[in-house]
């Protein structure tokens, strides 16, 4: 216990497993956390002076099973391992932590999701400019970025890191900045200098300066970068070999989408239980390696005109070549994660099996590149062109590892034969011992003469060899005599003993030597980590257009024409997301959009609830978003400007654990948008002002469209509504036009088109709705009756609406009544109602009034 409390002061804040024989143990309060998160048994153990300790393990070939499930519970783990093999009159074996497994560092595949990346991210505080770095150790991949602090949130929220580091003097500004929904730790402040940051990624890269990666200039960013690195090292991870660059996130390069869009179009995730994202739909990838690039694609669409065209012009060669798409289809799902297979090549964690998957993975991007290089798309060619089968490697994998070897080298036969002369004779001793034995007494009885001769063991003298006394004469001078019988002699010879020690030894000496070649083997194999990684890129970026390539021809997309100009023309558009989930045999309802920044910058729409408004403000942007990651788009045709921002208030919610209220969260949301317009933005604003009261909320709406329009960006905008008061804007405002989404009546019930059709609505069908949902009838009915009498009152211009309050007010109190108790569904009720109908009361005495209103008291229990 005293090395155990030595080793556990240096990691307080991590459970400790310390090893101890055949199993990973805990103790005290680690003990307690450990049994309640694994569901294992907690037991006492006598601890000396003190009256029992707390213990709780688990055998340590279990290490994989239960290491995850501390980790996802939050924890940092530190594993205490026996540094030595114990041996007799040594009590206790040196041990030491060999890892610190936190949420954002692992190796674990039991930890880790394959089809996502493991970021561990570090954010530098401290002023306007904030610095960020995301690292994932299972690839390899490093990113910073700097900008302010909507940016960096944003990112955050894109790239989900599973741990996220900062200064311990900043904890309170990142909880304000970035929520509470990380999984965070502070590390101390001089970790965050950029002296330190700086000189912890020169030595990692081996450079004199960081000009070669072009963030030399980004100080926040390295900040954070340094800090990453400095981290790994601290929780014992210096295999980083794989860690090859580091690359800038460019601001600039991408659509600016802040968190709340993110959130609000449903890309990554979706804050509905079962609900559906645009990732889910648009993923087809084959490969782990694609399906994390094709996030990064989603979350960071192009700007750029002539990279979007690149993509499409590849998606579109898939889409029209066949042959190709199916045979990248077929070889993907055979070659394997390369990306992470190389980090577990530099970190020393390849099995045996995994090495035979590279060989494999490598020989499957043979017929790929082949294929390439036979088409007529340039891009491809170029693409095809950085694959490199690493011929070499495949040779050297293929001569010294079996066919199916072992997961774990211990369990042997990792190498094929010929590849240790050494090796392959221990094999042969150990599976033919007999026979060899028997080779050497057959030898010998033939070279000496003594038929009788036979090879023999005993626990004493081990193997030996017996002569019957009368052959003692023939037995050779070299023999040495361990033993005489009455009838016979005993002798060994050094060629017994050699052999003996070989056949005894032969199983601890074949994993010995299979230890040392794979170690060697892997010093091989990591001047091709470089390669590989290459390779992985290459083949998740083909991976991604394929999987866009087969989306399009799936669901019958078209490539959309990109232009710098600034017009959004979608005909017949639909939703992505919605029409994948549609009943059997229903089809969706396309619409066309125009917006341009001359003639119909914004388009006020009008319509029920329900009735499609959201879905076509989504899928406009949508189909913006997915034109420029490089999809084809749900459209019959599409002519669209490049976006530089996509700006989103769709929806309601409170967030009530920083106390904002519903409209709270709306106005911040909106403002957002209004303090970051460029001329190239589309922005969707849904339902603005409706947290608030009637005549607030219209003239919030009013005077945010009014901005928009006046605004020199004069950014393109769908804007829709219940008010049907801003179908005005249409007559004073030039470049604001009404549209509707169509509704049809009939009997007294209606049937929404979700078409859109030019000019407003002035009509909500809110009632129509209610009943659709299953509101009460008498609710319904005295919903009806309110509107009619608001109606009567109620003034069609909005600058004439100063009494409006006072009218709703007097409209309410001169309708009939309020809900009388009458109308609902009671027996009681109604049995009261009939006896004060038939009851004359003209006729009736005061005596007889009382009586009756007694007889009413006893019929409801009183």
């Amino acid at each position: 216990m005293t090395q155990y409390n030595g080793i556990k002061g240096k990691y307080p804040d991590a459970l400790l497993l310390f090893r101890v024989g055949d199993f990973y143990e805990t103790f005290g309060s680690d003990a307690v956390k450990t049994a309640r998160i694994l569901g294992i048994t907690l037991t006492k153990r006598a601890n000396g002076a003190a009256s029992h300790i707390e213990l709780a393990g688990f055998p340590h070939h279990a290490l994989d099973t239960y290491l995850p499930k501390l980790v996802r519970a939050g924890e940092r783990v530190a594993i205490c391992d026996q540094l030595e093999e114990p041996t007799k009159g040594k009590k206790i074996v040196d041990r030491g932590v060999t890892e610190l497994v936190t949420p954002g560092v692992s190796y674990n595949d039991q930890v880790i999701d394959v089809k996502n990346n493991h970021w561990l991210a570090a954010v530098h505080l401290g002023g306007v400019q904030v610095g960020v770095s995301f690292l994932d150790v299972s690839t390899g991949e490093f990113f910073l970025a700097e900008g302010r602090i909507d940016y960096i949130a944003k990112l955050l929220q894109s790239f989900s890191p599973k741990e996220v580091l900062f200064e311990k003097k900043y904890k309170r500004d990142f909880e304000e900045n970035f929520g509470p929904g990380y999984y965070t730790y502070a590390l101390e402040d001089w970790v965050f200098h950029e002296e330190f940051a700086r000189e912890c990624l020169l030595k990692h890269f081996k450079v004199k300066n960081l000009k070669g990666f072009g963030v030399e200039e980004n100080a926040f960013g390295v900040v954070a970068a340094g800090a990453s690195l400095h981290y790994l090292s601290d929780t014992q991870h210096d295999k980083l070999a794989h860690i090859q660059k580091v690359q800038r996130i460019e601001e600039e390069q991408y659509v600016w989408m802040d968190r709340f869009t993110i959130r609000n179009l449903e890309l990554l995730y979706s804050p509905h239980e079962g609900g559906r994202t645009l990732l889910d739909i648009i993923d087809q990838t084959i490969s782990s390696m694609g399906a994390r690039l094709m996030k990064r694609w989603l979350a960071l669409p192009l700007k750029d005109l002539k990279a979007i065209e690149t993509r499409h012009d590849v998606v579109e060669y898939l889409y029209r070549d066949a042959s190709m798409s199916d045979l990248l289809t077929i070889q993907l799902k055979e070659i394997g994660d390369l990306e992470r297979l190389s980090s577990k090549i530099a970190t020393g964690r390849i099995n045996p099996r995994e090495v035979n998957q590279l060989k494999y993975g490598l020989e499957c991007l043979l017929p790929i590149k082949e294929k390439i290089d036979e088409s007529t798309s340039k891009v491809l060619k170029a693409m095809g062109s950085k694959l490199d089968p690493c011929a070499d490697l495949v040779a050297l994998i293929g001569a010294q590892i079996n066919e199916d070897p072992p997961v774990q080298v211990a369990k042997g036969g990792v190498f094929a034969k010929g590849v240790s002369e050494e090796l392959d004779e221990l094999r042969e001793i150990s599976s033919n011992g007999k026979a060899v034995l028997l080779e050497l007494q057959n030898r010998e009885a033939e070279r000496t003469g003594i038929s009788s001769l036979k090879v023999a063991f005993n626990n004493v003298f081990g193997y030996y060899l017996e002569v019957r006394n009368t052959h003692k004469d023939r037995v050779p001078e070299e023999w040495i005599r361990k033993q005489t019988l009455v009838n016979a002699e005993r002798y060994i010879t050094e060629e017994l003993k050699e052999l003996e020690q070989k056949i005894l030894s032969a199983q601890d000496r074949i994993l010995s030597i299979e230890s040392a070649l794979y170690q060697e083997l892997i010093e091989k194999l990591a001047p091709y980590i470089e390669a590989v990684q290459g390779n992985a890129l290459q083949l998740a970026q083909l991976d991604c257009l394929n999987a866009l390539a087969n989306l399009a021809k799936d669901h019958h997309y078209v490539r959309p024409e990109m232009n710098d100009g600034f017009a959004i023309e979608i005909n017949e558009g639909r939703h992505p997301v919605i029409e994948q989930q549609l009943p059997l045999g229903e089809s969706y309802v396309t619409n066309d959009v125009f917006l341009d920044r001359e003639e119909q910058q914004i388009i006020m729409i009008t319509g029920p609830n329900m009735s499609g408004k959201s879905a076509l403000l989504r899928q406009t942007a949508l189909i913006s978003l997915m034109a420029q990651m490089g999809s084809f788009v749900p459209a019959l045709s599409a002519r669209l400007g490049l976006v530089d921002k996509i700006f989103t208030r769709v929806g309601a919610s409170d967030n009530i654990s920083l106390g904002e209220s519903t409209f709270m969260v709306e106005m911040n949301e909106t403002a957002s948008i209004l303090n970051n317009l460029s001329e190239r933005s589309l922005i969707l604003l849904d339902e603005i002002g409706r947290g608030t009261s009637t005549y607030d909320g219209i003239s919030i709406a009013w005077s945010i469209a009014e901005f928009i329009h006046e605004h020199p960006t004069r950014g393109k905008t769908l804007f829709a509504t219940h008010y049907h008061e801003l179908n005005e804007m249409h007559d004073r405002f030039d470049r604001i036009q009404n549209f509707n989404v169509s509704v049809r009546e009939v009997d007294k019930r209606i049937v929404f088109l979700r078409k859109l059709v030019s000019g407003g609505s002035n009509h909500s069908f809110g009632i129509h709705v209610a009943q659709m949902a299953g509101m009460p009838k008498q609710v319904v009915e005295r919903s009806k009756q309110i509107l009619r009498q608001l109606e009567q009152s109620h003034s069609s211009e909005l600058s004439d609406s100063s009494d409006t309050r006072e009218k709703v007010k007097r409209a309410t109190e001169e309708s009939e009544m309020q809900l009388s108790f009458f109308q609902l569904d009671d027996p009681v009720l109604q049995s009261i109602k009939e006896e004060i109908v038939k009851t004359d009361i003209n006729n009736l005495t005061p005596v007889e009034a009382l009586m009756k209103l007694n007889e009413i008291k006893k019929m409801v229990g009183g």
